[in-house]
């Protein structure tokens, strides 16, 4: 049973790590990354359709995106959806068959708000991960009418290295974020 617990916690904590890291993605460094429209939602015929499945992303330079539709008849709302999503700074130029987004170069301020915008993802991520780690701990303390208070003492130390653990790859996920938004 506490094995169980344990396991659910571990493969909760690892899901809650790797959406903290693809978080981070969606935050624009210096260069364009194709990441950074995987969260666009865009108005596809009344319904919110995420941009990765209404076109393909290319980067065929440092600072330019190509958004090819898969459907023509999108373009207009894949142009609306990136204008309007904050955060990227982008103006979309639209050609009629393909949509070229080119991003500003990143000031200093900028980049330092950026900073702060990826320590606020980095601290709800290790909310979450801590508030798994209180779900589990509770439902540890339910199985103390059937485990022994050592087994019970024991499963908690290992709760909490396995909270540590995680906690501590946010951590790294983040300093490299940083680094990353910070390089000129």
């Amino acid at each position: 049973m506490i094995a169980d617990v344990l396991a659910d916690a571990g493969a909760r904590m690892d899901r809650a790590v790797e959406a903290a890291k693809e978080d981070f993605s969606t935050v624009r460094t210096g260069r364009a990354n194709p990441q950074m429209f995987q969260k666009i939602l865009v108005d596809y015929y009344g319904s919110p359709t995420p941009l990765a499945q209404l076109a393909s992303l290319n980067n065929p330079e440092a600072r330019t995106i190509i958004v090819t539709p898969y459907d023509k008849s999108a373009l207009k709302a894949i142009e609306q959806a990136i204008r309007d999503t904050p955060n990227l700074g982008a103006n979309p130029t639209n050609d009629g068959n393909l949509i070229r987004v080119t991003l500003p170069e990143l000031t200093e301020e900028r980049r330092k708000e950026f900073v702060k915008l990826v320590r606020t993802k980095g601290e709800d991520a290790k909310v979450h991960v801590r508030g798994i780690r209180r779900k589990s701990k509770d439902d540890l303390d339910a199985l103390k009418s059937d485990i022994g208070e050592d087994e019970l003492a024991r499963a908690e130390k290992e709760l909490d290295a396995l909270t540590r653990a995680h906690v501590d790859t946010i951590d790294e996920a983040l300093k490299r974020k940083e680094i990353e938004l910070l390089e000129v």
